[in-house]
């Protein structure tokens, strides 16, 4: 089967998402983007942000240190790798291919930093009120060095054997001999110095809080400010082989400087933890001894918002943001073996991997909340400490030999028959398999159908899951031969929805005398004739008085006068999304038989003449039918009838009309009564002059017959008096007297 290219799927796919769809027509679930497969149960596999779908990097737990953080990480000459963390100081040695054993158990914390000299000396940094120990072998740790700081966020050596020390309250650096003389080297006028590494060319490079600095230290201590990062904290800096800076900063500056962070209890309950947690060891402020320093705020929390950037600074010195996410924040940043950027991220344990400036991958996931921090390894491999719980992984340096991806649960919204589903992927030796699973609950539970048979041919082949509502597929890549991984790009499933009936939902009978103007009757302009605008149907909250005139605009068309007419109008919906149209029956109330008044009507109101019919009450039946969007055996109708309403075209009776004189004045009596309307309106007029309203005796003009009497002045001589009356319909009877 040929299949369109990737890009013209996916952009008929957002065409097809937005068009109008009907029950009759073929429809697409369709992922093929990040933020589709993402939602997803990924395991084993990395999602690059063109949606690209691999084999994940080969993940090997380690080493357990059961602590609540790690966020030290070294690596010796042998290749023996040293892990410090907290709630206790405790340091690890994890031999190669060995297994990890308490090598010191320090005063204060946490183990904030670890770094090994030429010698293969490891040094351990502590927080709060840190101090650098120094451990040889089996030797007893002994304090190599006290900056008498509140804090110490990172160490490292240069190539004469010079301990550099990054210190937080305050923000310095202090440079230490061998033989443990230290001294301030570097004043950042910041409240913490919070990462630094070194270049190859000796210049030490920092990341500071509050200002998100990046600095460049020369040997001789002269800073220069590289770039000022957007947000607040630097938690990790790195030098590129190319010589690149890359730098990752939490924190928006707009918020309030924080306090730095409280030092939650390791008994603390969750809630109360996560409340209480900062940034990637984000400035914190002095607490309880007794308290474990988390490396980083927990998302959501007050301390840190915004997410992470991270910024590459070329080595000409040019800043170019190259990653950016509002909830990951970043803790830690490595290498691979061909030089890419790996980020450590929180607080899902995400690790990410920039491969352009404009692409990235979500490389893999850790059963730990955040990756805090990296050391490369022999053969491309790359070593991983975490927190929340503290464990130490190997990355790599091959790929894992299967990955599973469970797509999130689709909603056809309606039962629905699934067609074939089909995908795009590059094989390269290896395989992708979908199954499906299908069911009528919005999660998958025991009581869905079991995973399908699966699909390995990317022609695709017809869904094996039973009709329902709910559907998902499962996608299973395994690696060739080789171990190279194949590439998913892309999966659609056809569907088809049940289709269902439409509904008349409500029908209003408009006001008597007034149309709907046909499609090429223009609105009326001016006075007369009068327009009428109706509030949206179904909205009204209670009966008004009598109609309101204004001007057009309301969600049917101005109505215009025209004696003898009314209509209806009606809210109609269809569950399918299908166009409908529709049938207009009338029945009096003392009739059997529907007689068509109009037929495949597309809009959703009609009026016509009521002349052509008895006065007397009657119904009008609407009719909406799919048809226009399905085949005629699969086309449904669903219909309504009104509340009766009432055809009212004969005048009121003007009865007992009489006119007396009585002095200067005339006594005028008359009858008025009508057969189906309250008689609503009566006038007259003495001599030709000015239509007078007249009241009835009882003042009300509340009913089918009214009498009224008049005492009107009047000269000497003849006269004549017309009266006018007026019923519900505007219906009017006109008579006179005269009187001499």
């Amino acid at each position: 089967m040929n299949r369109l290219p990737i890009s013209f799927r996916r952009a008929a796919a957002v065409f097809i998402g937005c068009a109008a769809l009907h029950a009759g027509d073929t429809r697409f679930w369709s992922q093929s983007e990040y933020a589709d497969f993402e939602k997803g149960n990924v395991k084993k596999l990395s999602l690059r942000s063109d949606g690209l779908v691999t084999l994940a990097p080969e993940l090997r737990e380690m080493f357990d240190t059961s602590l609540a953080y790690l966020w030290a990480l070294a690596r010796d000459s042998k290749g023996v790798l040293y892990v410090g963390g907290g709630s206790n100081a405790k340091f690890y040695r994890v031999p190669p291919n060995g297994k990890g054993e308490l090598a010191a158990e320090l005063e204060g914390l946490a183990v904030q930093a670890i770094a090994i000299d030429a010698k293969d000396r490891v040094y351990a940094a502590t927080s709060p009120d840190g101090k650098v120990y120094r451990i040889a072998g089996k030797a007893k740790p002994e304090v190599f060095f006290d900056p008498k700081t509140k804090y110490i966020w990172a160490l490292a050596f240069d190539s004469a054997g010079n301990l550099y020390v990054a210190t937080g309250d305050p923000g310095e650096i202090d440079r230490v001999t061998p033989d443990g003389k230290g001294a301030v080297f570097f004043n950042a006028d910041e409240t913490h110095v919070r990462s630094m590494t070194l270049d190859g060319k000796g210049n030490l490079i920092v990341g500071t809080e509050p200002r998100g600095l990046v600095l460049r230290v020369s040997p001789a201590g002269e800073g220069f400010v590289l770039y000022q990062m957007p947000k607040k904290e630097v938690t990790a800096v790195a030098v590129a082989p190319d010589g690149s800076i890359y730098a990752a900063a939490v924190g928006g500056k707009s918020a309030p400087t924080l306090p730095t962070p409280t030092l939650p209890l390791p008994s603390m309950p969750l809630a109360t933890a996560a409340a209480a947690a900062v940034a990637p060891g984000a400035a914190p402020q002095a607490t309880p001894r007794a308290a474990a320093l988390p490396p980083a705020t927990l998302a959501g929390s007050t301390g840190v918002t915004g997410g992470s950037d991270v910024y590459r600074i070329h080595p000409d010195g040019n800043p170019e943001r190259i990653w950016t996410n509002p909830l990951d924040v970043v803790y830690a940043i490595g290498f691979d073996a061909e030089g890419r950027a790996i980020l450590g991220a929180g607080n899902h344990g995400n690790v990410y991997r920039i491969e352009t400036p404009f692409l990235y991958a979500a490389l893999l996931t850790t059963a730990s909340t955040q990756v805090t921090a990296f050391a490369s390894g022999p053969g491309g491999r790359l070593y991983a400490v975490t927190g929340n719980v503290g464990k130490l992984y190997e990355i790599g340096p091959g790929l894992e030999r299967e990955g599973t991806l469970e797509s999130d649960v689709f909603d056809a919204a309606l039962f629905s028959q699934w067609g074939r589903l089909s995908f795009e992927a590059r094989l390269d030796g290896g395989q992708v398999a979908l199954a499906t699973r299908s069911g009528n609950l919005d999660q998958p539970q025991k009581n869905w159908s079991p995973w399908s048979a699966a699909i390995a041919d990317t022609k695709g082949a017809p869904v094996a899951s039973p009709a329902a509502r709910f559907l998902q597929w499962k996608a299973t890549l395994t690696a060739n031969a080789q171990g190279r991984s194949p590439q998913l790009e892309s999966v659609d499933v056809a569907y088809l929805s049940k289709n269902l009936a439409p509904r008349v939902e409500q029908i209003e009978i408009t006001p008597a005398n007034y149309k709907f103007p046909s499609p090429l009757m223009p609105v009326a302009t001016g006075s007369q004739p009068q327009s009428l605008n109706l509030p949206p149907l179904g909205k009204r909250t209670a009966p008004a008085p009598m109609p309101t005139l204004e001007l057009a605009g309301t969600s049917t068309p101005t109505l215009q006068w025209a004696k003898g007419w009314i209509g209806a109008r009606w809210v109609a919906s269809d569950p399918n999304g299908d166009s409908m149209t529709y049938t207009v029956e009338i029945r009096g109330e003392t009739e059997t038989e529907w007689k068509p008044l109009k037929q495949k009507l597309a809009e959703k109101y009609f009026s016509w003449d009521s002349t052509a019919f008895t006065d007397g009450d009657y119904r009008v039946r609407i009719a909406a039918s799919d048809a226009p969007s399905n085949p005629p055996a699969d086309s449904l109708t669903g219909q309504l009838v009104s509340e009766v309403f009432t055809i009212d075209n004969t005048p009121p009776r003007i009865s007992g009309l009489s006119a007396t004189r009585n002095g200067d004045k005339l006594d005028v009596r008359w009858h008025a009564a009508d057969a189906l309307s309250n008689v609503t309106k009566a006038e007259y007029s003495l001599d030709g002059g000015d239509w007078t309203v007249a009241a009835p005796r009882t003042k009300l003009s509340d009913s089918l017959e009214l009498d009224y009497a008049l005492s009107l002045d009047a000269a000497a001589g003849e006269h004549t008096i017309a009266i006018r009356v007026e019923d519900d319909y505007a219906n009017q009877a006109t008579d006179k007297v005269v009187v001499r």
